[in-house]
């Protein structure tokens, strides 16, 4: 066996006439541009080889080719582009087998479907996620991978950018073999088979025809779920050209959109997404600082939020004891964190054997004593001061010293339970979002006294969950709520000023929220609302416009949403119903208080909402609640349905333009009155000429004056 280097990308070795292509492209194995030269320099070297026979590419590393060099994407141009190169590996006169191990994903993918074979390791995966990032396959994969899985399919796993796994992907087509030992090794054998046999090039198949109606139904459903996206409907469009269009034409419109869509704001978009959900694990607070271990975990309480996190710590190898007031309270629990496996199970997510696997990683207790060793406690009660005081004097001396004493408020001021205790460097608060089993995104409370390792930790610990950890300061709503308060209470106020609750909700969703404000609460439960208001009741501001009366007469009619089977909407069988019940409530009020109604238009109400967002986002970020403003962002577009192909509230100001924002927020302010006036560091920005984003971490507190 010789053995030669070209660069440090690519490495070559023969084995019994078959040339092994191995791609070393540390993290990910990227499709950077010098990759891409010398895997093309390479493949055209061995056709020209009389001792090469055929070729395998497989790649160094955890995975396959993983995707684009994302700091290459406005480098796009240079050549040879990804699309020569996959044409270059079919044209080849030996034949190619790729050999996929960890992930093959976009041009990883599309490598893959130039070669002439394709196989797998058991665990791999392998898709094209550009929708994701804005875009669509770039580099011949929306035309050749419906050549290999047929259209639907194809159109399902390109607009979904969904990964698909080894069983599945031979099933489809998508892979010929999955490997049951040595991936080298097989991959080098059926490289074998394919010598001297006619090798099959995805570009001349033929696509199986689809039904017109069948298609038209599919791309409707694209759209439908696509709620404003481009991505997914432009890539249902050329996906389609598949049947019907000649290959190399149908290439150009490939290339044509994709460099499209790369220029657009909604690629810009969800790129710095994809950018700000890695930034939000590096804290800058928190570098050099190391985690406790965590391996037991205590959560009081087994309620809907108890539960879910509970199954959120086991479902990732936590010893987890649930602490709850009585026995009945506890076998209830029980019964409800089993009845979310019990979910999974017959949806096919996991078996039998793994329910039962981590219900064995549950123990439930009626005594604080039984948390005397946990590394970690997260408190998820009644959402009352005086249970958390009760409860967190009890785990002051219930739990051992150095362990992280954590809560899963919502609102409540951290810093006040951390001084129920003789211990506030261990308290932090994790917020979880429900279904917390589900839900991507934990607001890690950095309190005042805690020590920078409870902080750590729990970052830590929500990593491992497979979390979204954002560190945030304490306030009340924190990020997230507060933003949500501050725009709620906005719809509220253009609801007295002529809007109806089914016109705001739509006009929000049609911006690409998952659900209007109506609809959420009435999903979250009007009496939470409620609460809230009279608990900050003593200390709002006269000036500030109160606009939850029509909220405050649904609650005293017994209405508090779907759980009562009515508040801001009717619920008949499960369906949200419009009750003019509701609408003649809201007119009458707004004539009790001298205010005549007039029509409000979607942009308008779009407009102010997202205004106040952003204004609220910028006194958050001077504060020093948070550090940076993708955290917003994330936060928004992980917790709250903001749709992330608009980047989040503080992206999508920078991309509009802060001056246009202020005068929006200007329209809020002359709304809402004191509170909503433009936050100074706004002002002070665009006096500057500056963004959010060119912000250095907590540098917003010192640019308010």
């Amino acid at each position: 066996m010789s053995e030669t280097m070209i660069d440090r990308r690519v490495s070559t070795s023969m084995h019994d006439g078959v040339q092994l292509l191995v791609i070393d492209n540390p993290p990910v194995n990227a499709t950077s541009h010098a990759l891409r030269s010398q895997l093309l320099a390479a493949v055209q070297a061995a056709d020209a080889d009389p001792a090469v026979s055929a070729l395998v590419i497989a790649c160094a590393g955890s995975t396959f080719v993983a995707g684009a060099d994302v700091r290459e994407f406005d480098k796009t141009g240079i050549p040879p582009i990804l699309p020569d190169v996959v044409a270059a590996l079919e044209a080849c006169s030996k034949p190619i087998v790729a050999a996929i191990h960890g992930t093959a994903l976009g041009g990883g993918c599309e490598l893959a479907l130039g070669c002439h074979g394709r196989i797998i390791a058991a665990e791999a995966g392998i898709g094209l996620p550009e929708v994701k990032l804005g875009l669509i396959p770039g580099a011949t994969g929306t035309q050749r991978l419906p050549r290999v899985v047929g259209l639907l399919n194809a159109l399902d796993i390109i607009t979904t950018g969904r990964t698909v796994k080894a069983k599945e992907a031979l099933a489809l087509g998508l892979v010929d073999r999955i490997a049951t030992g040595d991936l080298r090794a097989e991959a080098i054998a059926f490289a074998k088979e394919l010598i001297g046999k006619p090798l099959r090039r995805v570009s001349e198949l033929t696509v199986d025809p689809v039904d017109a109606a069948t298609w038209a139904a599919a791309v409707a459903g694209v759209k439908k779920k696509a709620r404003g996206q481009l991505s997914p409907v432009v890539a249902a469009e050329i996906i389609g050209l598949a049947a019907d269009t000649p290959y190399a034409a149908a290439l150009v419109q490939e290339r044509k959109a994709f460099l499209e869509l790369m220029a657009g704001a909604q690629s810009r978009a969800l790129r710095h997404m994809f950018a700000a959900e890695r930034a939000v694990l590096k804290v800058p607070q928190l570098e050099g600082v190391s985690p406790r271990a965590v391996k037991q975990v205590g959560i009081i309480g087994s309620g809907t939020m108890g539960a879910g996190i509970a199954v959120s710590f086991a479902d990732a190898g936590f010893e987890v004891i649930v602490v709850e007031t009585s026995e009945a309270n506890a076998v209830a629990g029980q019964a409800r964190i089993a009845g979310l496996w019990e979910r999974q199970v017959k949806s096919g997510r996991i078996d039998q054997a793994a329910m039962a696997a981590r219900l064995a990683r549950v123990t439930l207790a009626t005594d604080f004593a039984a948390l005397a060793t946990v590394d970690l406690v997260v408190e998820a009660a009644f959402e009352d001061m005086a249970v958390k005081e009760d409860i967190f004097k009890r785990l002051s001396s219930a739990v051992r010293p150095g362990a992280v004493l954590a809560s899963n408020t919502s609102y409540l001021d951290i810093n006040a339970i951390a001084a129920f205790t003789t211990r506030p460097q261990d308290v932090i608060g994790l917020h979880f979002f429900s279904p917390a089993n589900i839900m991507r995104l934990v607001e890690v409370i950095e309190t005042a006294g805690a020590a920078k390792d409870a902080i750590a930790t729990g970052v830590a610990v929500a990593k491992k969950l497979g979390k979204l950890p954002v560190v945030c300061g304490v306030c009340d709503g924190f990020v997230g709520n507060r933003i949500l308060a501050s725009w709620r209470a906005i719809a509220e106020m253009v609801l007295e000023d002529g809007g109806l609750p089914f016109e705001i909700d739509a006009a929000l969703e049609a911006f690409g929220l998952a659900m209007g404000p109506f609809a959420v609460a009435d999903l979250a439960g009007l009496d939470i609302g409620l609460a809230r208001r009279k608990r900050l009741a003593p200390t709002r501001n006269p000036q500030t416009r109160y606009a939850s009366t029509v909220a405050d007469r649904l609650c005293d009619m017994g209405r508090f949403g779907q759980k009562t089977g009515a508040g801001w909407y009717r619920y008949e069988a499960g369906k949200r119903v419009v009750d003019e019940t509701v609408n003649d409530l809201v007119v009458a009020v707004s004539a009790e208080k001298g205010i005549v109604r007039k029509p409000v238009s979607a942009d308008l109400v779009q407009r102010l909402v997202r205004a106040a967002m952003i204004n609220e986002g910028a006194k958050i970020l001077s504060e020093g609640i948070a550090s940076r403003s993708l955290e917003i962002d994330v936060v928004l577009t992980s917790g709250y349905g903001y749709p992330a192909w608009r980047g989040g509230p503080m992206q999508e100001a920078d991309e509009i333009g802060l001056p246009t924002i202020l005068e929006d927020i200007r329209a809020v302010q002359a709304l809402g009155g004191a509170g909503y006036e433009p936050a100074p560091l706004i002002e002070r920005i665009v006096r500057d000429g500056r963004t959010f984003a060119g912000l250095k971490p907590f540098e917003a507190k010192g640019l308010t004056g």
